[in-house]
């Protein structure tokens, strides 16, 4: 039975009324300029968990994870807390990657620029719902500028009572700790949480490393001078430290958070389809390096350890990209002003009431699709409807114009739809695309609908571009155009792994 909707409150302004427990002593939060704040944006130490909790999967027992846990940090978010969420269906997973760079040795810091001091703040938040059924985990992405109200507690260094005040959401960690990052959450979101994992960076690089790199694709150039993250189109193997570059850039568009939020998120999926298709959860000795590793710099709540990663294991055994979707809170306004602290994040209440009760109700975000799997669409820098196609067949084998016409056409080509025999002579061994040297992009997004065809500019051709289809012709790729840059405000996308990781 699904559980009631919580009352008719704003899940941003209503304060809680719980006392504030004893909190664990923390070093006092360093205040940030906004240069050096640019600086501190490296982001996604949490991927690290997620990688273990996949790394995690099953049939393995005791004999290689067991005792895995000691090395595990232990912090109590939930001490002394009341009158908290009611469970709902499902987990739900708090993960928070702090600033923490202590391990991190000089060669590091300069080569993928970590210097700078840190905030002892919360850099990235998500919040990682596992389904009661355990088949689809959902990624929601919680903004670190989100505007909140803290509730009334004590700080945890000074050991002063604090009245509720607006804040923004990373800054909780550094006021109160873990305890009060949670009740903040808690508060704004009317979900309890079930578990608390803290990450840093260090492990989450060697993890990479350890399972050879993880494959990521971009159809734009990304470069981010303050990260040094420096892409060119294309797929790319990323290693431990490009990869931590990947996942903290944000000024490589307009986007800001929100574009580098999209990109962690197809991180995520990258790295779960990494991890399930390497072999290493079938190999015992390298799946226990892995998960060591990738536990060296985690803290979690008393209650998770070896079992719970062993239960998530053996439930997550068929785990795969297409079981993970990924979104972010809706926002209402990006640059929300507030005296005292500047311009803030400003969720979209209705919407993201709406997106928690689903969660809390155990349904999932994205839309039901076919079980069919069939392979993901190809992103493209020219909208096919564009693109005017002319298909001939260059081949003896009745038909095949009309097969090629036919499936350009349904991903969306604006083919004639009459195919024609190409001039008598010499069969067309392999599949050409020609074109004009003025239509460039729209010749490439055409040949990556034909994998394997060939480029052949000819000067005159005019914006029609021709299809020769040869004897290696098998199928049409689907491709799609890819989606611009966010842009401030916008309702967030729900994608699944499998729709974002590279074809």
């Amino acid at each position: 039975m699904p559980h009631p909707a919580p009352p008719e409150v704003s899940p941003v302004l209503t304060p809680t009324r719980s006392p504030a427990g004893p909190q664990p002593a923390r070093r006092s939060p360093a205040r940030r300029s906004p240069a050096r704040r640019r600086k501190t944006g490296w982001t996604t130490r949490v991927v690290t968990t997620l990688s273990v909790v996949v790394l995690a999967s099953a049939g393995i027992g005791h004999t290689v994870i067991t005792s895995l846990d000691e090395g595990i940090g232990r912090v109590d978010p939930f001490g002394d807390m009341k009158d908290r969420p009611a469970a709902g269906h499902g987990m739900n997973v708090l993960l928070v990657g702090t600033d923490g760079r202590d391990k991190i040795t000089e060669k590091e810091r300069r080569r993928f620029r970590l210097g700078g001091a840190p905030c002892h703040c919360t850099d990235t938040i998500m919040i990682v719902h596992l389904s009661a059924d355990r088949e689809r985990a959902t990624v929601v992405s919680l903004p670190r500028d989100s505007y909140t109200e803290v509730p009334t507690h004590t700080g945890h260094r000074s050991g002063k009572r604090h009245d509720t005040h607006p804040i923004r959401l990373n800054a909780a960690y550094a006021e109160g700790g873990p305890n009060l990052t949670v009740r903040t959450i808690e508060r704004m979101t009317h979900l309890k949480v079930d578990h608390y994992l803290e990450v840093d960076f260090i492990s989450f690089m060697k993890t990479v490393d350890l399972l050879g790199g993880v494959r990521v694709c971009t159809t734009q150039p990304l470069k981010d001078r303050y990260t040094g993250l420096n892409l060119s189109p294309g797929t790319h193997l990323l290693r431990g430290g490009e990869a931590l570059q990947y996942v903290r850039s944000r000024h490589v568009d307009g986007a800001s958070d929100l574009g580098r939020m999209q990109r962690q998120h197809k991180f995520l999926a990258a790295l779960i389809d990494r991890a399930t298709s390497s072999g290493v959860l079938l190999n015992p000795l390298k799946l226990r390096e892995v998960t060591r590793t990738g536990l060296g710099s985690v803290r979690a709540d008393p209650g998770f350890g070896t079992d719970q990663l062993l239960d998530l294991g053996r439930a997550m055994r068929d785990f795969s990209p297409r079981s993970s979707e990924f979104t972010t809170v809706p926002i209402g306004e990006m640059t929300y002003q507030v005296k005292g602290l500047g311009s803030t994040v400003k969720w979209d209440e209705a919407k993201a009431r709406a997106l928690f009760a689903a969660l809390r109700d155990d349904k999932p975000l994205a839309p039901p699709r076919p079980k069919r799997k069939a392979p993901a669409a190809v992103q493209v820098d020219v909208d096919p409807g564009q693109i005017r196609v002319q298909v001939e067949n260059g081949t003896a084998t009745k038909g095949l114009g009309k097969r090629v016409d036919d499936g350009l056409a349904a991903t969306g080509f604006r083919t004639t739809r009459q195919p024609v025999d190409a001039a008598a002579g010499k069969a067309a061994r392999r599949t050409v695309v020609v074109y004009d040297s003025r239509w460039d992009r729209s010749a490439k997004a055409l040949a990556a609908a034909l994998p394997g065809s060939e480029l052949r500019a000819t000067p005159g051709q005019g914006p029609t571009l021709k299809v020769i289809a040869g004897a290696d012709f098998k199928e049409v790729h689907r491709v799609r155009k890819a989606p611009p840059p966010a842009t401030p405000g916008p309702e967030p996308t729900v994608v699944t792994g499998d729709e974002v990781v590279c074809p």
